[in-house]
């Protein structure tokens, strides 16, 4: 009988991991007091004091202008409100375009879609997943208003050679921070080099609020068209100077003070929550970087990546093992894993039947651009044959059990032969 786990063998991990302890006495007291205050969400959608939220929201905002130094912190509900209110507060109008990468969550790319713009793909790099600038520089036309970067998978992109690209053509450069909370290139934090940096507080990520997100800018007037596009726009535009009034038709994309109070503790925490997952990725890295067909992840000179997710690149022609087999046997040793991220988003539906808003098609009827297959064929090696991740996040590893999830995938790779020979009777299940 094998030693593996899938072919009968005692796992190297039994059981589940433990899940990562996100919340704790503080978040709870933080809560209480919101309770107690009477005080949930202190917004009103129209002109006055509480147009821009209660006590909790404002607290929140300035502690993460004072953390990340930056200008302007806009609170809102959400990473994907706050990528929808970025669209809005530059202007984005039915025909622009927007280079987007094709590997990151649905939200990124379908973001320029709420203002009839037209998402454009470029392709993203081999070793850091991000959207690769001289792809960016093919596909710019004038009709581009805006690049969007994802600093994926807590690796930052080349955001400064992005900037640079987004300033020579008058265009504006989004960050979508959403898992790089702490990234840091050539010492830039993720977030603030682009016009508008967003990030996520949603219950996956590094610190949470359960749901929630921010928007950064130095700009004083994308900053007030943000908070204008978070609180029913259309109520306060005037009353706030504004005289260009593209876009100022309002969301409510508020946070609430529940929220708010659960930040601040998660936000003065953030060292230690970010840093536990990259020790953890980083201990994985490091035990198994020797291995065959098995490349771990590689970070930039002068980059601090965060580690979202711990993203291996597979060689199943070195290997001997198809990617599937290899990612079972894994799992069956206690090692939770899965081959392969999202498909390229230009294979969703929406794209691939040129149907997004309108009946007749709106906003595609607008461009000539396609979304064939082809088009970012990085990304689609990286989905279809190499990719395997994990994900640093949602588990509480200390260094013993680290050091288990390194055995279990030795022993995979170690009796790989095992499942070569046993592949045609798993397929078949007898």
């Amino acid at each position: 009988m094998s030693e593996l786990a899938l072919l009968g063998g005692k796992p190297v991990i039994e059981g589940n991991l433990p899940p990562y302890p996100s919340m704790g006495k503080a978040e709870e007291e933080a809560v209480r007091d919101v309770v107690a205050s009477g005080c949930l969400s202190g917004f009103f959608g129209s002109p006055g004091p509480e147009f821009l939220g209660g006590p909790k929201v404002r607290m929140f905002e300035d502690a993460w202008v004072t953390r990340f130094g930056v200008k302007h912190a806009v609170s809102v509900n959400s990473n994907t409100s706050g990528l929808y209110a970025a669209m809005g507060a530059i202007g984005l109008s039915p025909g622009d375009e927007v280079i987007v990468p094709p590997w990151t969550m649905s939200a990124t790319v379908v973001s320029p879609l709420i203002y009839g713009g037209i998402p454009v793909f470029a392709d993203i790099e081999d070793e850091t997943f991000c959207i690769d600038p001289e792809k960016v520089k093919a596909q710019i036309t004038p009709k581009t208003r805006a690049i969007v970067a994802v600093n994926l998978f807590g690796h930052p992109a080349r955001i400064a050679d992005l900037r640079a690209i987004a300033d020579a053509h008058g265009i504006y450069l989004i960050e979508d921070n959403a898992q790089a909370p702490l990234g840091v290139e050539h010492d830039r934090p993720t977030g603030t080099v682009g016009h508008i940096g967003v990030a996520s507080l949603n219950f996956h990520k590094h610190i949470h609020t359960g749901e929630g997100g921010v928007c950064v800018t130095d700009d004083d007037n994308l900053a007030k068209r943000l908070r204008l596009i978070r609180n029913h726009a259309e109520n306060a535009a005037v009353h706030e100077g504004i005289t260009d009034l593209v876009n100022m038709v309002g969301f409510n994309f508020r946070m609430t003070e529940l929220s708010a109070a659960v930040g601040l503790v998660q936000l003065a925490d953030i060292e230690r929550h970010v840093a536990a997952r990259e020790r953890l990725a980083e201990r994985l890295s490091d035990g198994t970087r020797d291995l065959a067909g098995w490349t771990v992840p590689k970070v930039r000179d002068g980059c601090r990546h965060n580690y979202y997710v711990w993203l291996v690149r597979y060689d199943e022609a070195k290997v001997g093992v198809s990617r599937e087999l290899f990612c079972k046997a894994l799992n069956a040793e206690g090692f939770p894993n899965f081959p392969a991220y999202l498909p390229p988003l230009y294979r969703l539906p929406l794209f691939r039947r040129r149907t997004a808003i309108g009946r007749e098609g709106w906003p595609f009827t607008l461009t000539d651009r396609t979304y064939a297959d082809g088009q970012c064929p990085v990304t689609e090696r990286l989905h279809e044959r190499e990719a395997i991740l994990f994900e640093p996040c949602a588990y509480d590893v200390d260094d013993d059990l680290a050091d288990k999830m390194i055995a279990a995938i030795r022993k995979v790779h170690a009796h790989r032969a095992d499942l070569n020979a046993a592949a045609d009777q798993l397929q078949t299940g007898t």
